[in-house]
């Protein structure tokens, strides 16, 4: 079984992100309790899906269409993970083909500036600072650093595997993590660009999604 959780999980700041790192920790705890019965327990952790319900981008994309005159920013220093909502299923899929129970598989997505997407989506249009909301970060975190002494390297992925293991289970093979490493939006290396920003919009817009099925 795969649980699917958040960037938010990870040194949450607010009860959404609290509930969702506790939920992670009682997921990836079930399998001590499951024994050698054969089910196991794992864990996605990934960024924002571009175009969900919540996300900045449809927001935009409304204010644009009634001919809004800026776009608002909650600071100007936020940056976040992306991920398309096809990448996010692969994700999942792929990972229940590695997993041995107990993981929290991390994908290597790219991260994007909030100033940049504006820019992308309405480059004439001025952006106006608004504040940074209550419980929000200015930059997302999937993997910090106390995680990363326990996180592989699987090459497109990431896996924290469990600090308790009382059930038969084989450590997954991949590169062991420097000290202090840690996997946030702001110190990512991968960024979108503007155009990347447009085509992953183009990409996951409703009308793409109906085409593609018609």
């Amino acid at each position: 079984m795969i649980a699917l959780s958040t960037d938010k999980a990870c040194n949450p700041i607010n009860l959404y992100g609290a509930t969702k790192l506790a939920s992670d920790k009682t997921f990836v705890a079930a399998n001590n309790l499951a024994g050698d019965i054969g089910t196991r327990f794992s864990v996605v952790r990934y960024g924002n899906v571009v175009g969900s319900r919540g996300s900045v981008a449809p927001l935009f994309q409304r204010l644009i269409a009634k001919g809004a005159t800026e776009l608002p920013i909650t600071d100007p220093r936020m940056t976040r993970f992306w991920i398309t909502l096809t990448e996010g299923v692969e994700f999942v899929l792929s990972s229940l083909g590695v997993m041995h129970g107990g993981e929290i598989f991390v994908p290597k997505i790219p991260s994007m500036k909030m100033t940049d997407l504006a820019a992308a989506m309405a480059p004439n249009l001025p952006i106006k600072v608004v504040g940074i909301r209550p419980g929000e970060k200015l930059h997302e975190m999937m993997i910090s650093a106390d995680d990363a002494r326990s996180t592989v390297d699987l090459g497109d992925r990431y896996a924290i595997e469990p600090a308790f293991v009382e059930y038969p289970r084989v450590p997954l093979t991949g590169k062991r993590l420097p000290e202090e490493f840690s996997y946030a939006s702001d110190t990512n290396d991968h960024w979108l660009t503007g155009p990347e920003l447009l085509a992953v919009l183009d990409e996951a817009s409703p009308n793409r999604r109906r085409r593609a099925v018609d």
